[in-house]
């Protein structure tokens, strides 16, 4: 941005979802100065070295004091939802008391980031959004908040719930309270709203709805994501479940959003739509449609990966311990129970996949790209690594990682499994079949010391 004024601005809640994404985004425009209040400074490596950041709390007056010295524009993206206790007190004690050192270190602007919502009954959690609003707004600071719906985006509660629920059920009951209108809002428009709000005319406070342009239920959006994963899920309505027993099936399918999602669940059955279209008249951004935000969403999901880990020691060199490794599958086997792998090879013929008729090019020499009965060599470094990924037909991604390392007059052979699950047969292969894996993956492990331990002079031969 060209001949913008530039601003001194605070971020308060620098760490949280929206949060680091703002930091990120405001950091890259040089012409502001980016001070943040954050906790503890873990998690804000990645910022850039002209991002201030001030450790602090917002309950000390002293470190807030600090922190909002000097401040044009402060950015309050704080809620206690996950604390302990009333919530509710916590956040009015906290935004009263920012409110009051924002007033007297002369802060010309809050923005804020509230819960979409015009019922009369509203929960406990957007009543609480909205009240956080009012507060800052009632300090005599020109505010503008923004109220949104359902966030868009991996690392949004809504959206992880959403995700979590939908990978691990491949049938869910679903209550009527699910199917309340929303309006979600992708977590790009949502950034997009929170800068261009530096921009506006100085003086008064506002009130913006925001979301995108589709209007649909957390029913709705679930099938959106099942359809765009390409998963088949089924959803039975009943009219009996209720909120307490929705809480404790929360609890029992995603245990780690449940603290939190348990209050999010008294806010589903409101409708959270847009009945205030001011935002799209004031600021220049076209929210996107759902299609294309969940698609994005998706885009940027981490990777989930599944992993197992041994380790063996040989009284070897790392040469003659890695030697076994470099001539594994083929003809040479695979150094336990090899009339498993035959039967895992046929199975995989049975149901359309290539079995273990690839064998290897070559039984002692070996290179990336190579195909090693059903797996296929993805990385390798001679006398320490290899990286096997499968090519049998598998609910996942699967990869086998061989690492030998020299620790005095021996080695360690560090073993590791690792799967990406898809979906819930993903997870249900992975668990189902741990204990089989574990026996089988151990043995071969004391077969490739065995075999290390029993050619010294033939393994030297080929290493050299």
């Amino acid at each position: 941005m060209l001949n913008l004024p530039s601003r001194t601005i605070l971020i308060t809640g620098a760490r949280g979802y929206v949060g680091s994404k703002l930091v990120d985004s405001l950091s890259r425009q040089t012409h502001h100065k980016l001070r943040c209040l954050v906790r503890q400074t873990k998690g804000s490596e990645h910022w850039p070295d002209e991002v201030d950041v001030v450790v602090g709390d917002l309950s000390d007056t002293g470190t807030l004091s600090q922190a909002i010295k000097g401040v044009d524009t402060a950015y309050y993206l704080i809620h206690s939802m996950a604390a302990k206790g009333d919530f509710v007190k916590k956040d009015r004690l906290i935004a009263a008391q920012f409110s009051q050192v924002a007033k007297r270190a002369g802060v010309k602007r809050i923005i804020y980031l509230g819960g979409l919502g015009s019922d009369e009954t509203l929960s406990t959690h957007l009543a609480s959004r909205q009240e956080v609003g009012r507060l800052l707004r009632e300090s005599g600071i020109p505010t503008v908040e923004f109220r949104a719906s359902v966030i868009i985006g991996p690392g949004s509660l809504s959206y992880e719930l959403i995700r979590t629920l939908v990978s691990r059920l491949p049938i869910m009951v679903i209550p009527k309270w699910v199917q309340m209108a929303a309006q979600p809002i992708a977590v790009d428009d949502v950034i997009s709203y929170l800068q261009a709000a530096l921009y506006l005319p100085e003086g008064k406070s506002e009130v913006y709805e925001i979301g995108g342009p589709d209007q649909l239920s957390y029913l709705d959006l679930m099938r959106e994501y099942a359809q765009q994963r390409g998963w088949r899920r089924w959803f039975l309505k009943v009219p009996f479940l209720s909120l307490s027993l929705s809480s404790l099936w929360l609890n029992l399918v995603t245990p780690v959003y449940a603290q939190i999602g348990r209050k999010l669940i008294n806010s589903v059955r409101h409708a959270t739509v847009v009945n205030d279209t001011s935002a799209l008249r004031d600021f220049p951004i076209e929210p996107m449609a759902i299609k294309k935000a969940v698609s994005h969403a998706i885009d940027q999901e981490p990777v989930i990966v599944i992993y197992a880990v041994q380790q063996i020691e040989v009284t070897r060199s790392a040469e003659i311990a890695f030697e076994p490794i470099v001539r594994i599958g083929g003809k040479q086997g695979w150094y336990y129970a090899n009339w498993l792998w035959q039967l895992r090879g046929w199975l995989d013929r049975l149901i359309g996949g290539m079995g273990m008729r690839q064998g290897r090019r070559d039984p002692y020499q070996i290179a990336v790209g190579d195909q090693i009965d059903f797996w296929r060599v993805d990385a390798y470094e001679p006398h320490r690594r290899l990286v096997l990924s499968a090519e049998m037909k598998l609910p996942g991604n699967a990869w086998l990682e061989f690492e030998v390392q020299k620790r005095r007059k021996k080695s360690v052979i560090t073993q590791r499994a690792y799967f990406e699950p898809k979906g819930w047969m993903g997870l249900c292969y992975w668990y189902g079949l741990y204990p089989l894996h574990y026996i089988i993956f151990r043995g071969m492990l004391r077969g490739i010391v065995k075999e290390a331990l029993s050619c010294q002079r033939a393994c030297e031969k080929n290493i050299i």
